[in-house]
């Protein structure tokens, strides 16, 4: 083995030798002046100096690139990035000067696009990486709404229901981080509390590597809040109003101070304000109409606060708390309408008051070595979520067998993340990263009821999660690789009021690996494989019941087995430099164990529902996703993108088992329009298409939205007014429901007027740490390099 390397150097050596005595090379570097970043996927072009092309290559994620094979002569580099000036230099290749080592260099931002490189940026823009795909959150209609769930339909690739269950590329079994780290909340509940005005960008991470945490089988969506660190003091204003049937307002302010080798920061959002929701389901066999009309109350403050301490060029420490408190739920009615007989027809009144605090706690420290890249990084992160749930429940009308009653439901989990993670650049086209971590969570659930049809209950759930991984990738020319492996030893029991009713403890690997290649400055290839694991979620094992109408009862299975997925996807990047880019990918997943609902009608309630989760056969799906990010005119851009995706579902529906093929596909698009430097005028459209579950058939949905936003006082302020769900059609209709046949409609408060204002205040540019985007047991994320 130790001939066979040699040799393999002596080749690699004397034919680097040859290639230098023919040929030269550039090689430089690709920032943003003033935040002192790289700029990944930049494009270096190299024209003769009659224009033509001769060759081109993309910056990687460090902003560096290579161009080899140039021959003797005199060339024009031209280094270029939407939103930037375009870099141009003269350069000469000789046998005197075969190495041309252009170093760093700085692309200035264009006039019109200043905004989008401070705190808050003055436009939405989706950024296509090779792990992920970036939202650059702006203050435009696309990105308006009091709260993170009321913005995520613009996203592309995720979709959020009626009750503000989130799904991503078409499958609900996805993870959300914040500042890519775990909250321990329902993602449902995570997205209402989070103020829009204090989110900065939103990832979408949908092939992790064995670098992060395989939870979700469709990926994760990162949530980071914003944070500045620009010198002396520095701050952003925003607010705003929405008016629908209700008034509900949001607002945040973002500031930080720096000063020598201290940065401190802090972000305070809140919104508050109730939202109307109706639902209507009729139950032809029985002519009964079910009504629901709940007003969801809700008020949400999220304070974080931080600092950063740069001990030298080699150490940092920083740390930094999330506090979000809530307060609200719904109140309103569920009517039980006998169209035939009014009689035996029933009002269920409701009044749900949710109290939670979810704090979150991190500290990291950085230690970065001589070499570049040379990183080793220790963090600890803490969270903490506690829920005091008081509900009170009466009826009217034929109240045979129904009595007032009142829950009160305690929820506390505690979660604890360390890893240590490492990374070495062996040489400037490989890299090793290296990487411990443990994961341990506990739940405490108390339920008490005077309802005397059910009784007190306590329920632990406690899980730990041992992990290594290590990742070894390299770059070439024109292709890049990267292997990798994580490690996990799982554990978990449950107890149910004193008595264990079910625990685990087993040890799997999941691999990883990406190819990609780009032949020239317009085309990237690439193809990805991951194993993945969603493990079952809290409310799916709790036995606690929740009961959500007199017509069905919901409950958890403690022995519910974990599913696992084999994910492999394939992109293709089209960069039509300042033009834009177009995007593409397909995917397909193998997935064993899979969790689907069991929907079981109550024996002791006939005409009543049982809903539960359990483990079914292997299974597929696959999907296509395209996007076009397109700048038509210098007046008109475009943000607009086509998905489609397709799964076999299983499940057991009353007493039957079926089996169906869903196929369903989504359409977005945004444009902007500038009418001058200071106005623009935006449209989106969304359409999603026919959709079927084991439970019913979903309807065709679409929804349109315009705005406008107009920049005064230096471009420091921003006034913005948007018109949500112009011709009132956002809602969620089915038909064909089972077991029992029935068809229905729900609908939100979706057509409102937004006023937003936002103010730029302070100056200064400086970079802060960068954390990595590390997640717990309830999210992951990754990618090549």
């Amino acid at each position: 083995m130790k001939q066979l390397f040699l040799i393999i150097t002596l080749f690699t050596t004397v034919g680097t030798m040859a290639f230098n005595e023919a040929f030269g090379k550039i090689s430089g570097s690709v920032i943003d002046p003033d935040l002192q970043e790289p700029i990944p996927y930049a494009t270096v072009i190299i024209n003769d100096m009659e224009g033509n092309l001769v060759t081109g290559i993309t910056t990687g994620e460090d902003g560096s690139f290579s161009i080899e094979k140039i021959e003797n002569g005199t060339y024009e580099l031209k280094a270029q990035f939407i939103g930037y000036k375009t870099f141009i230099r003269e350069i000469t290749i000789s046998e005197n000067q075969r190495i041309v080592e252009i170093g760093i260099i700085p692309l200035e931002a264009e006039v019109a696009q200043l905004n989008d490189v401070t705190v808050v940026a003055e436009r939405t823009t989706i950024e296509q990486r090779i792990d992920r795909k970036v939202i650059n959150v702006g203050k435009d209609l696309t990105t308006t709404g009091a709260s993170a769930s009321e913005i995520m339909n613009n996203i592309p690739s995720v979709n959020v229901d009626q009750d503000g269950n989130i799904a991503l590329r078409g499958n609900s079994n996805v993870r959300v981080l914040v500042d890519g780290k775990p909250t321990n909340m329902d993602p449902a509940q995570l997205l209402k509390q989070i103020p829009s005005t204090s989110i900065k960008s939103i990832e979408l991470i949908t092939n992790p590597s064995a670098k992060y945490n395989p939870e979700g089988m469709s990926g994760i969506i990162n949530i980071v809040l914003h944070k500045n660190a620009n010198n002396g003091f520095n701050g952003n204003l925003n607010t705003g109003v929405t008016v629908g049937e209700n008034w509900r307002f949001n607002g945040s302010l973002d500031m930080n101070y720096r000063t020598g080798k201290i940065n401190v920061y802090g972000n305070v959002g809140t919104n508050f304000g109730p939202r109307e929701n109706l639902g209507r389901i009729y139950l032809p066999q029985e002519n009964l109409l079910q009504a629901f009309d709940i007003n969801n109350k809700r008020k949400s403050n999220l304070y974080k606060v931080g600092m950063d301490f740069y001990l030298n060029d080699h150490n940092t420490f920083s740390f930094y708390t999330n506090q979000n408190h809530f307060n609200g739920g719904p109140e309103g009615a569920f009517r039980l309408i006998y169209n035939n007989n009014p009689e035996p027809s029933l009002v269920q009144n409701l009044d749900l008051n949710f109290d939670n605090i979810n704090s979150t706690y991190n500290f990291v420290y950085d230690r970065k070595f001589e070499k570049k890249g040379h990183d080793l990084q220790v963090e600890i992160n803490y969270n903490d979520f506690e829920e005091e749930e008081n509900s009170f429940f009466d009826f009217e009308g034929n109240t045979d067998g129904f009595v007032a009653y009142e829950d009160l439901v305690d929820e506390k989990r505690e979660n604890l993340i360390s890893n240590i993670d490492y990374v070495n650049p062996l040489s400037e086209n490989s890299k090793l990263e290296m990487g411990i971590e443990a994961r341990i969570l506990d739940t405490d659930n108390g339920y008490n009821t005077t309802n005397p049809d059910f009784s007190n209950s306590t329920y632990q759930y406690n899980r730990d999660i041992y992990s290594f991984y290590t990742t070894y990738g390299q770059n070439f020319e024109k292709w890049s690789y990267q292997l990798g492996a994580r490690l996990e030893n799982f554990q978990v029991d449950a107890i149910y009021n004193g008595e264990k009713v079910f625990e685990d403890d087993y040890l799997t690997i999941y691999p990883s690996g990406f190819l990609s290649h780009t032949p020239n400055e317009k085309n990237t290839y690439q193809i990805s494989y991951s194993r993945r694991v969603d493990r079952p979620g809290f409310n799916q094992v709790n036995p606690i019941r929740e009961v959500s109408s007199p017509r069905l009862t919901v409950s958890g299975n403690p022995e519910l087995e974990p599913q696992f997925t084999n994910s492999v996807e394939f992109n293709y990047t089209r960069n039509l430099f300042n033009k834009g880019s177009l995007t593409g990918g397909v995917f397909f997943r193998n997935i064993n164990d899979e969790i689907n609902q069991v929907i079981l009608e109550d024996p002791n309630e006939p005409g009543s529902l049982l809903l539960q989760f359990d483990n079914f056969e292997d299974n597929n799906s696959y999907g296509l996703e395209l996007s076009a990010n397109y700048k038509f005119t210098g007046w008109w851009s475009t943000n607009t993108s086509f998905e489609a995706y397709s799964q076999q579902l299983k499940g057991v529906v009353g007493s039957e088992y079926l089996e169906t093929n869903n196929t369903t596909f989504n359409f977005r698009t945004s444009h902007s329009f500038k009418a001058s430097e200071a106005l623009t005028f935006q449209l989106f459209g969304f359409y999603r298409g026919r959709n079927e579950s084991l439970q019913m058939l979903m309807k065709p949905m679409y929804f349109m939205n315009l705005g406008g936003r107009y920049s005064f006082m230096d471009n420091k302020a921003t006034i913005s007014l948007n018109l949500n769900d112009v011709f009132n059609t956002q809602e969620f209709e089915f038909t064909d429901g089972r077991p029992f046949l029935q068809e229905g409609r729900f609908k939100g408060e979706t057509q409102t007027v937004y006023l937003g204002f936002s103010y730029r205040f302070g100056g200064g540019k400086n970079s802060a740490l960068k954390r990595k985007s590390r997640d717990d047991n309830d999210a992951g994320g990754g990618g090549i390099f």
